[in-house]
């Protein structure tokens, strides 16, 4: 049996619009929020106009309590190898985006990816994982599930997956952010993670850009925020 993940068979381990181009020109990472396990198999409407420009589509299909850990960071590592590969990048650009936990994803792989993303966009991110381990009462299970079992004590490992913390040491990689969080936000306190990460990124010079959404719950993009969020995207690869 080979357990090989190749291009031929990428689309069991993440969606990609890739078979829909001839020629890429960058690739945009999606990552999903707490318990999104979803496989996908139609072509979303955004996948196709990504394609149209170029550019590669990937939502990484991981463990739905992954907390971006050690083997996730793996897993995506192997996925936009392959991309990079078939395509014949040779200076591959890649932006990295996602929600809630998709967003703290987003933030860590910037950190610890093989290729370094060229920016990244987040929405309602969580940023400090810590005090979110107390944030709500599903999360706790979630934690032990992405980071038990290690070398590491549970604390050094959440930190070391912690988007705040990591800031606070200039442990991102100094490449373009845009966060945009929610006002009315319940499940991410927008004052406990974004107001801080951001406060923190601009206090170690990071290039941060930083909306908030008044009376939006956890997520809820306005049209105009959609625009915002995917347009720097597509202009961090364009650059």
């Amino acid at each position: 049996m080979d357990y090989t993940i190749s291009y031929w068979n990428i689309r069991l381990f993440c969606y990609t619009n890739a078979h829909l181009i001839n020629e890429a020109k960058g690739i945009i990472l999606s990552f999903t929020g707490l318990g999104g396990a979803q496989m996908i198999s139609d072509d979303p409407e955004i996948a196709v106009g990504f394609a149209e420009k170029g550019i590669v589509y990937i939502i990484p299909y991981y463990n739905p309590w992954c907390w971006m850990n050690r083997q996730t960071v793996r897993y995506v590592d192997v996925l936009v190898d392959i991309i990079i590969e078939h395509f014949g990048m040779k200076e591959p650009k890649i932006v990295s985006t996602g929600g809630s936990m998709g967003g703290q994803c987003a933030l860590i792989y910037t950190a610890y990816a093989k290729v370094t993303p060229t920016a990244a966009a987040l929405n309602c991110p969580v940023c400090d994982m810590p005090y979110h381990y107390t944030e709500r009462p599903d999360l706790p299970r979630t934690m032990h599930s992405a980071f038990g079992g290690g070398e590491d004590s549970l604390s050094e490992t959440i930190e070391a997956a912690s988007p705040l913390h990591l800031a606070q040491k200039a442990g991102l990689p100094k490449i373009k952010y845009l966060v945009i969080h929610c006002e009315a936000d319940t499940a991410v306190n927008k004052e406990r993670h974004s107001d801080r990460l951001t406060a923190e990124m601009r206090n170690h010079g990071y290039d941060v850009t930083y909306i908030t959404l008044p009376g939006k719950n956890h997520c809820d993009l306005t049209p105009e925020a959609y625009a915002k969020y995917y347009g720097f995207a597509e202009e961090a690869l364009n650059g």
